[in-house]
């Protein structure tokens, strides 16, 4: 009996180790990070997902340590990786265990989405890979689709091919309507975010929860989005930098706004590398090159060109710019071929501008175009480095009547506008008031329609009433308040 016994524990033993090893091996992956979308026109949109190894970020995890970034940046480039982490995690700990983390997993991804008016017509992408050398995620690119249409996006995880599905992530996009649509169109511009200046440590920046109570048709975040530079950690390497995403992408309201929200991401300089960075600057073993690259080809949805304009119906085009892949070096003297948007981009801005037939035309910029800004800046439109190029944009958008500037990158909200001239520009202000600052709110300029050095939102609406095309922009609070709104009428 006692032999039996014996036996019998065994064979249980047996099973409890061998379930418990098959579970180990099938837990996970996840869409810690969520999914997200970009560069949606009439027919096409880019989705981009990656897999992690846990549902959520480390919420507990050790505390970085901050460490004196001048000693830092004197280290050679040349210096491994493990150098510039040293300092910032505490002895015996790895990146994974810090506060923040979700780390990535290997695994595969299947995709499906319908249009939510026909839910029959199904279209199933099967299972593929994540590329683990670009920090375990998937983009795909989504065409012949419907203009106006709203989808349903499904996303399916699993370990391998002999693994059951581990995940699933539903979520929605909505495309623009065709040229010739008399429709309505909400948007919502932002900028200025970083995990440390989140305004809700459990959840996020509370900005997401009140833009998606608003239900816009499209989001434009004009860069700022990450901040590289700033502590706890510093991102002095691509490991760094990819955790910095993978941490603030995992925030609850961020994840659940990202996957029901049409978006446009634009980069500007923290996001790419350091303050003010333009070509040729490294940031501790990164070159400015080669943040462009996790920029536009892993971190975030892909297209062929960093830059786009789309119709939104007949009365709204908005122009989405490109900052950082042509400018010229901060440093070189303003002159003629001094740049931010680069030749080729500025001749398709002017181009398009011509060619358009939208009643409102709106420039969506990661830097401000009239400012005005700070006098020790250096690396926008509103500053004297690029006077040349910037009075040339200024002198063109004064031509048109009913084109409208919306800017991030400045730490407060204002609206200008150049008396006697066409000139509007409405800055979105940073992500939390944390974040605000950098002017002082008794400095109200002669251009300033409204200044306000706090943190919240942009909100665009374009609409008709009794037939008229009307565009108005709000700014709100973090709390989701208006605290200021303008109205323009196309009364032709």
């Amino acid at each position: 009996m006692k032999n039996i016994k014996t036996i019998y524990l065994i064979i249980i033993s047996f099973t409890i180790l061998t379930a418990c090893s098959s579970n180990t091996k099938n837990k996970g992956p996840y869409f810690g990070n969520g999914f997200h979308n970009g560069w949606a026109d009439q027919n096409s949109i880019v989705i981009w997902t990656r897999l992690t190894k846990t549902p959520e970020l480390n919420a507990n995890g050790q505390k970085f340590l901050d460490i004196d970034h001048g000693t830092y940046r004197q280290i050679e480039v040349t210096a491994s990786d493990e150098t510039f982490l040293q300092g910032q995690i505490p002895e015996g700990f790895t990146l994974d265990q810090m506060e923040g983390a979700c780390p990535g997993n290997i695994g595969e991804v299947k995709l499906l989405y319908y249009p939510m008016e026909n839910p029959d017509n199904k279209t199933e992408i099967g299972w593929m890979p994540v590329d683990i050398d670009k920090n375990f995620t998937k983009q795909w690119k989504l065409e012949d689709l419907q203009a106006g249409a709203k989808y349903k996006i499904e996303l399916f995880a699993r370990y391998d091919d002999k693994s059951s599905i581990s995940d699933t992530i539903t979520g929605f996009f909505q495309l623009p309507a065709p040229a010739n649509s008399i429709v309505s169109a909400d948007f919502c511009v932002v900028t200025g975010h970083d995990y440390p200046r989140r305004d809700d440590s459990i959840n996020g920046h509370k900005i997401y929860k009140e833009m998606l109570d608003l239900q816009p048709d499209f989001y434009v975040h004009t860069g700022d989005i990450e901040y590289y530079d700033k502590p706890l950690p510093y991102a002095f390497t691509e490991e760094l930098m990819r955790f910095k995403w993978d941490r603030l992408f995992a925030l609850p309201f961020q994840r659940n706004f990202y996957r029901q929200v049409t978006t446009y991401f634009i980069k500007d300089d923290h996001d790419v590398l350091s303050n003010d960075s333009n070509p040729g600057m490294t940031y501790g073993n990164v070159t400015f090159e080669r943040g462009l690259e996790i920029f536009d080809m892993e971190q975030f949805p892909t297209s062929d060109k960093p830059y786009k304009t789309v119709r939104w119906g007949k009365d709204l085009q908005v122009w989405i710019v490109d900052g950082r892949n042509y400018r010229s070096k901060n440093k070189m003297p303003d002159s003629k071929e001094k740049t931010i948007w680069g030749k080729e981009q500025k001749e398709w801005f002017f181009r398009t501008i011509k060619e358009s037939d939208a009643t409102f035309k709106v420039l969506i910029s990661a830097t401000p175009v009239l400012g005005p800004d700070r006098t020790n800046k250096n690396d926008n439109h509103a500053n004297e480095g690029f006077k040349y190029e910037g009075d040339e944009i200024r002198a063109f958008i004064n031509q048109f009547e009913n084109v409208y500037i919306c800017t991030g990158d400045r730490h407060w909200q204002y609206v200008s506008h150049i008396e006697n001239t066409n000139l509007w520009e409405f800055s979105c202000g940073p992500g939390s008031d944390e974040h605000a600052g950098g002017w002082n709110q008794e400095n109200l300029q002669p251009e300033h329609k409204f200044l306000r050095v706090k943190g919240g939102f942009l909100k665009g609406a374009v609409y008709r009433e009794n037939d008229v095309p009307v565009l108005k922009f709000q700014h709100f609070d973090t709390e989701g308040n208006i605290v200021n709104e303008k109205v323009f009428k196309n009364l032709e």
